[in-house]
């Protein structure tokens, strides 16, 4: 490879898919039998076990799960957690079954992968996707756990993204675009950029969502409540919203949750069947929903300083070069959309360890945080002030922990990627060091165990 120098044939072994798995399978709903197809693919054992979501999609096929499978490998690689990369696909349109029909298809599904040895805590651990949910997710964990009687103290630790009520962790629904906001936070902090048009915070920054779905509306909310962002544009599948003083975005999903589209919303101007919505003037360009969204037939028309990659593989690699040409900065997708993995890593962690976040320590720090509280208040003579005192003097809840730990995994990771870049300037761009960082990373792992 142009920028690594790997022993001889090792590039091609990373490369590769190790296996992937095709699983045909019937299921009689309807007074009939229907017949499904899905896919798990395994990109690399380099570390065990092998994590990746699963996704309910029509358009789903095997080329894609493996390219998913291998990103993958190269974010768990970059962010530092022990997994290697897998992802999976049922062929499915899940609008189109009944709750307790999808129940069915989901539960014959885990069937197939746990025949196969395609799904465990020690072997391959799915996740929430594309079409997928914790309800998804907690089917598969209890079919798991029926068909392996013997190990039911682990089986929690299958799959990640549950409920809580069912072996989930706090901070696991909104990880992925609470790691989006952790990413532009870091991009914006480091004195080695070029900030958004020299500017380092996000207050009164505007910013442009593309996909409103679990993703695009957490980091929309976090970014506008919590760091003073306007969001100016949101975009979905069937037109945009748009407002240039900002939208209220726990209002706007509350009114796509109430009638199933963003357009129609009182606070916005809507634009039905428009899809050029991600193409208006913003700082920030968060494309959040499937990917190619940006490609060379609209790639020119992009006025965003800044683009950040919440969705996987949102832009082409055609539409990459227009964009970097015309001086757009773009955080790459291995790196910004992490946070799931991430946060699921601490859930798997919770599920083999059987102890929630906090529960050893909680109670100690209050006490600690108590008295040297106190301490102050004798030594200079004042009272600690009561609107920094409740959150001095909590201990932290599992959600304090998970938060705090994502953002150290995602600083700690742009400190690797940014230091990757200024020592070898060549590579050009975040993406080619996101990439160089994963894979030297990759080798030294088969390296270490003589392959």
């Amino acid at each position: 490879m142009k920028f690594l120098d790997l022993p001889e044939g090792l590039a091609e072994r990373i490369i590769q898919c190790n296996s992937t798995y095709t699983v045909r399978f019937g299921v009689r709903l309807r007074s009939r039998m229907y017949s499904f197809i899905g896919w798990r693919s395994v990109h690399s054992e380099h570390c065990e076990p092998v994590k990746g979501g699963i996704r309910f999609a029509l358009d789903a096929d095997a080329e894609e799960v493996e390219a998913l499978a291998a990103l993958m490998t190269l974010k768990c690689a970059l962010v530092d957690v022990p997994f290697g990369g897998s992802k999976g696909a049922l062929k499915i349109d899940p609008r189109e079954w009944a709750p307790q029909e999808l129940e069915r298809i989901t539960r014959r599904f885990t069937q197939e992968l746990t025949k196969r040895g395609l799904i465990g805590p020690g072997l391959n651990v799915p996740a929430p996707d594309v079409g997928t949910s914790e309800r998804e997710m907690a089917w598969m964990a209890d079919e798991f756990r029926r068909a392996n009687p013997m190990d039911v103290i682990n089986a929690r630790a299958c799959v990640t993204g549950k409920p809580l009520s069912k072996g989930g962790i706090a901070g696991r629904t909104e990880a992925t675009g609470r790691g989006v906001q952790f990413a532009i936070q870091s991009y914006l902090r480091d004195p080695r950029t070029g900030g958004i048009v020299g500017r380092r915070d996000l207050k009164g920054a505007s910013v442009i969502v593309q996909g409103f779905g679990n993703v695009g509306y957490h980091a929309a909310k976090f970014l506008s409540e919590e760091d003073g962002a306007r969001v100016t544009v949101v975009a979905e599948r069937d037109g945009y919203v748009a407002n240039p003083e900002g939208l209220p975005v726990e209002a706007l999903k509350q009114h796509q949750l109430r009638t199933g589209s963003i357009l129609g919303f009182a606070d916005a101007k809507s634009f039905a069947g428009d899809m050029t919505g991600l193409e208006e003037p913003c700082d920030i360009l968060i494309p959040a929903a499937m990917e190619n969204a940006i490609h060379i037939d609209n790639a020119e028309r992009i006025k965003a300083h800044l683009v950040v990659e919440a969705a996987n593989g949102p832009i082409t690699f055609e539409a990459d070069q227009v964009l970097r040409s015309r001086g757009v900065t773009i955080l790459p997708d291995l790196y910004v959309n992490a946070g799931g993995v991430v946060v699921s890593y601490f859930e798997w962690v919770k599920n083999l360890t059987h102890i929630p976040f906090g529960l050893m320590e909680r109670r100690r720090r209050e006490r600690r945080n108590q008295t040297i509280a106190t301490a102050l208040e004798r030594m200079t003579g004042n009272t600690f002030p009561a609107d920094m005192r409740d959150e001095f003097l909590e201990g932290g809840a599992e959600i304090d922990l998970v938060r705090s730990g994502l953002e150290d995994v995602m600083r700690s990771t742009w400190a690797r990627i940014a230091e990757l870049l200024e020592e070898q300037p060549e590579l050009g761009d975040y993406r080619t060091a996101a990439y160089v960082a994963s894979i030297r990373q990759i080798a030294g792992a088969y390296e270490a165990i003589g392959i």
